[in-house]
């Protein structure tokens, strides 16, 4: 029991981890044309960066910066009502709290990565440059699918 509690606590700071460095890096899309790359807050190509994100729809790409910024958050609370309910909890209790925590925060990424996904699926937007996703946009399909296995498994997760 105490190798699976130790094991769910790594793979949630690493997913906190992930999705801090998803949302702050700015490497959504990478073009292949400009050598540059695409975030959530800037663009940034081979002359430098610049705050300027003229592919993007600003309502969407607000949307999806609240909601990543929601996602973190909702991680590190999750994080640190776990760690809580492990000292303070009495034995055959669940982590309900914990995991309704960390599947909110599930939530907050799938509302943010569809909304991404939605509107920038093409790269920038037009046809005039060849792109791909960048491993900001990858590193948060893996945290997605981490923080649905870690809630599900703070909800069925007895303390022995």
């Amino acid at each position: 029991m105490l190798v699976l509690l130790a094991s769910i606590f790594v793979v949630h700071i690493a997913t906190c981890i992930m999705l801090f460095v998803s949302t702050i890096a700015n490497v959504w899309v990478v073009s292949d044309d400009i050598h540059g790359s695409v975030g959530l807050w800037k663009n940034c190509t081979i002359g430098g960066c610049d705050n300027v994100l003229s592919y993007a729809s600003e309502d969407a790409l607000k949307a999806v910066q609240a909601f990543m910024i929601l996602s973190i958050i909702f991680s590190v609370i999750s994080l640190v009502v776990f760690v809580f309910q492990l000292f303070t909890m009495e034995k055959g209790n669940r982590f309900f709290l914990s995991g309704a925590t960390m599947l909110v925060c599930w939530l907050c990424i799938m509302v943010g990565v569809s909304i991404y996904t939605h509107h920038y699926a093409g790269g920038y937007g037009t046809s005039y440059f060849k792109s791909h996703h960048g491993y900001s946009f990858i590193l948060t399909w893996i945290c997605f699918c981490f923080s649905f296995i870690i809630g599900v498994l703070y909800l069925v997760l007895r303390k022995k």
